[in-house]
């Protein structure tokens, strides 16, 4: 199959994929705290705040220990169409619709039946969690399937992240404009609306599907006597393969600490724009500046490659994000300071990233050598996992920032206390600072999965392999 042609369906496909993921770990939560209980017991709006912040976070805890035994379904998946289409066709699929759904009160039971919508609200979305890990470990287990070449993986790499990160700074271009449109077009309100984040929801369900059918369409999984060396594993199995990867397990571990500083400082961004600067409505500049800056990053990325160990790369791009934590402290209700200082602290979280899901795909390989058997998507989920895992602390921590802070329902930029303000940068800033440092030194010390090993240990398997 041409490659540009699977180039730009796996680019689709990603940039589907994290316009849904956007909306799910970061805008959903503002719905929740802006729009679902807006009733004028305020006491009882906290309440049922804290209820379904719990619900996510403990929910998200619960299915992530799920998502290594959906990485081994999907492994032992064996259709005509191969191991993964199949989930990101179905799964995809269920998971738009659910989206949609949770955009909602569920028939207003959220204040006339708070109860019975909680108990409905779980049940939707534990369906939703679950069905979405199948299409995302489906989704990004694809890539060592496309080539074993590192080059060429880099390749595939470069333009997933390319259109994941317009799919993701896309959505904070068009959150509010699309939200005040509808909210506009189908109440009349000039102002947010439920009905207006629901027909967000539902722009950015069909769009995460369309982008599912294309990769699902436009891909081929490469065959070759490396990844016909597998085997169908069992439940305890899933886990030994994940337990023994040691690069595998320290790179999980210096991830989780990047993703949740990350996760968190950009789901509070539009919480500080409308409650810190008053200035919601500029919050689409943010969308844009990344947006350009994310399509830059991503397309140095093969040439830093060249010149750059992975390891140089993620050090000096963890160096770049904190100093715009610094100057973002500072920045109060400045919008160029304040953009500037975006600008630094998102420009190295794409090539970052790509630097560990390159690591984390090569760790494949990795433990083929290791262990005897190949795993793509029982490894391979691991970075899903760990995103999941993120998003729900991060749902936690958004939660509990905006009741402490005072940033909830139509709270105004004068309502927040001095105290509210400091407590809100503690989770925004110096926290997230705090895991950046934790991230670097693990990464540093631990990781030594380097390019250069990786093609050692491809070579040595295709040896073994032809001895058999």
């Amino acid at each position: 199959m041409n490659k540009v042609k699977q180039y730009l369906s796996y680019a689709a496909g990603a940039f589907g994929h994290d316009a849904f993921y956007a909306t799910l770990s970061t805008y959903f939560m503002i719905f929740v705290t802006g729009q679902l209980f807006d009733t004028p017991d305020k006491a009882f709006n906290n309440q049922m705040l804290g209820w379904v912040t719990t619900m996510i976070v403990g929910i998200r805890l619960v299915e992530i220990i799920f998502d290594p035994i959906i990485g081994g379904v999907v492994d032992n998946t064996r259709t005509r169409w191969g191991k993964f289409k199949p989930w990101l066709v179905i799964a995809g699929l269920i998971s738009s619709v659910l989206l949609v759904v949770i955009f909602t009160n569920f028939g207003g039971l959220a204040t006339a039946h708070p109860m019975l919508y909680l108990v409905l609200f779980g049940i939707v979305f534990v369906t939703l969690d679950a069905f979405y890990s199948f299409k995302d470990i489906a989704f990004w287990s694809m890539l060592p399937a496309l080539s074993l070449d590192s080059s060429t993986r880099e390749k595939f790499g470069t333009v997933a992240r390319f259109g994941s990160t317009l799919g993701q700074q896309g959505v904070q271009i068009v959150v509010v404009p699309l939200v005040m449109f509808f909210s506009i077009t189908f109440t009349g309100a000039h102002t947010e609306t439920r009905t207006g984040w629901f027909w967000f929801a539902v722009v950015i369900g069909v769009i995460a599907y369309l982008g599912a059918l294309l990769t699902a369409a436009g891909t081929k999984e490469e065959d070759n006597i490396v990844r016909q060396n597998t085997e169908k594993v069992g439940l305890l199995e899933v886990f030994k393969v994940v337990g023994k990867n040691d690069q595998l397990m320290w790179q999980a571990i210096s991830y989780i600490m990047f993703a949740l500083a990350y996760v968190v400082t950009n789901s509070l961004l539009l919480y500080y724009f409308k409650y810190v600067m008053g200035a919601d409505s500029k919050f689409y500049l943010v969308g844009i500046f990344t947006a350009i800056e994310g399509m830059i990053a991503v397309a140095i990325f093969p040439t830093l490659t060249k010149f750059l160990a992975r390891r140089t790369i993620f050090f000096s791009g963890a160096v770049v994000m904190l100093a715009g934590y610094v100057l973002f402290m500072f920045a109060g209700n400045n919008l160029p300071v304040v953009l500037t200082a975006v600008t630094m602290f998102f420009m190295p979280y794409p090539i970052m990233f790509l630097v560990v899901l390159m690591t984390i795909t090569d760790s494949v390989e990795y433990g083929q050598w290791k262990l005897g058997t190949r795993h793509e998507s029982v490894t391979l989920a691991i970075r899903p996992l760990l995103d999941k895992l993120a998003g729900a602390f991060a749902n936690g921590v958004v939660g509990f920032a905006a009741v402490v802070a005072g940033m909830t329902g139509s709270a105004k930029p004068s309502d927040i206390t001095a105290q509210g303000l400091q407590m809100f940068k503690v989770f925004m800033f110096y926290g997230p600072m705090i895991l950046i440092v934790i991230s670097v030194l693990i990464y540093w010390r631990k990781v030594t999965l380097t390019e250069t090993r990786h093609a050692e240990i491809v070579a040595e398997l295709e040896e073994r392999l032809q001895e058999k």
